[in-house]
């Protein structure tokens, strides 16, 4: 007797895998790791930069502030207050600290017209700096925006030619 087993038309003897249900390959997962690592880089370092940059924008706006305030004390005083003499050309300083920062003060004051030896004008510069703690977002603010710097003109009440009519 044969003990052959008939075939179905079109069926072989070895079995037979779908290539669908096939895995990744190593290089497969290789390159999209890398890929996923370079979004993920680019992504973080957005963020650090958007953090560095919210900070630094606090402390100038701070910055401003003190300027402002140092400005306000100044045009608020009598034309013939001490508190505006003509300073030298290097100003004067001084350091204040506000929100838990240091900042120095420069001001300058110039007398920029005189008439019968009397200043009848003074253009007032107020710079604010801000100092260095040492961490890295204050050298960056020092570094990236510098300082503020405000200037106005002061004048007296009667100035021009017809001041004495």
């Amino acid at each position: 007797m044969d003990t052959k087993t008939e075939l179905s038309p079109g069926a072989s003897r070895r079995p037979q895998t779908n290539n669908s249900q096939a895995g990744f390959t190593v290089l497969e997962t290789a390159i999209s790791l890398v890929l996923m690592a370079i979004v993920g880089l680019g992504a973080a370092s957005l963020f650090f930069y958007a953090v560095r940059n919210i900070s630094s924008a606090g402390d100038r706006e701070m910055a401003m502030a003190v300027a402002q305030q140092s400005m306000e004390q100044l045009r608020n005083a009598a034309f013939s207050d001490s508190s505006l003499a003509q300073t030298s050309t290097s100003g004067t300083s001084i350091n204040v600290t506000r929100g838990g920062r240091s900042y120095r003060i420069v001001k300058t004051i110039v007398d920029s017209d005189v008439v019968g030896g009397a200043a009848t004008a003074k253009t007032i510069t107020v710079r604010v700096i801000p100092e260095s703690d040492g961490s890295f977002v204050a050298r960056t603010v020092s570094s990236t925006f510098g300082s503020v710097t405000l200037v106005s003109t002061r004048t007296t009440q009667s100035v021009g030619p017809n001041r004495a009519l």
